[in-house]
């Protein structure tokens, strides 16, 4: 259930505007909601300040639309991640409020909220084009949680002037997430000229000795420069959410 809704629902029922039964049974929907398939976790909202979010890959279209027509219930926006287009088109049938973001390859149910639960600008830096639907992912996940972005795009070691160029830019950034594949260079580069925290984010683009990811993980892992933190492979969902942790104000 999201915040808002329910300290509504406690000052309704204070104010005597809705009965304690029917409060009651609003409540018993949480902590979660038992599907023949799933227990969808409507009580993380309150707990961390994010909704359960929906891995969409392994899953039946039919599942991810069901799972998000609960979590949709409590007010908050659902989000799911690593959904087919295929599999998109038989949710939004159903679930006609779905939008599908077909870079991220994710479906968003409900308004993006107000950027103002960050303390600061969010920057989510891609080494290179073919990263961008990893650092997509991370963007939105920052965006639904409430936080301004600035996305800097194929900005890689191959050609380190473009990064320079957004110095500015990187600069006003309270925490930085950097998406690369390849050898996975660009986090160590960003930790050692500026002074945020990063979030590294391993992909799996890249030739063969990229071995699906491991090796720019492993130079993320072994990396030189002080202050950065790695992320799974194409994990950008977990580095946006991390990203949102540690941009969060202090009073929510």
């Amino acid at each position: 259930m999201d915040p808002e809704r329910l300290q509504a629902l406690l000052e309704a029922v204070r104010a005597e505007r809705v009965p304690i039964g029917e409060a009651l049974q609003q409540l018993r929907e949480l902590p979660f909601r038992t599907l023949e398939f799933a227990r969808v976790d409507t009580h993380r909202h309150l707990r961390t300040g994010f909704p359960e979010v929906v891995f969409g890959e392994g899953k039946t279209a039919e599942q991810i639309a069901d799972i998000l027509v609960e979590l949709s219930k409590g007010g908050s926006t659902a989000l799911a991640t690593r959904v087919s287009p295929e599999a998109a088109a038989v949710v939004i049938a159903r679930l006609p409020a779905a939008r599908y973001l077909p870079l991220p390859r994710a479906l968003v149910v409900g308004p993006m909220p107000a950027p103002d639960r960050g303390r600061g600008l969010i920057a989510i830096v891609s080494a290179g084009t073919a990263d961008i639907p990893v650092a997509e992912e991370a963007a939105l996940t920052a965006e639904l949680a409430g936080n301004r972005v600035v996305r800097l795009f194929d900005v890689g070691v191959a050609g380190l002037h473009r990064l320079l160029a957004h110095r500015s830019e990187i600069e006003q950034a309270e925490v930085m997430v950097v998406v690369a594949g390849m050898e996975g260079a660009l986090p160590s580069v960003v930790a050692g000229l500026f002074a945020r925290p990063v979030i590294a984010v391993p992909t799996s683009i890249g030739y063969g000795a990229n071995l699906g990811g491991f090796a720019a993980l492993l130079s993320m892992l072994n990396s030189c420069a002080a202050g950065i933190a790695v992320v799974n492979i194409d994990n950008g969902f977990g580095a946006g959410q991390m990203a949102a942790m540690l941009n969060r104000k202090r009073d929510l």
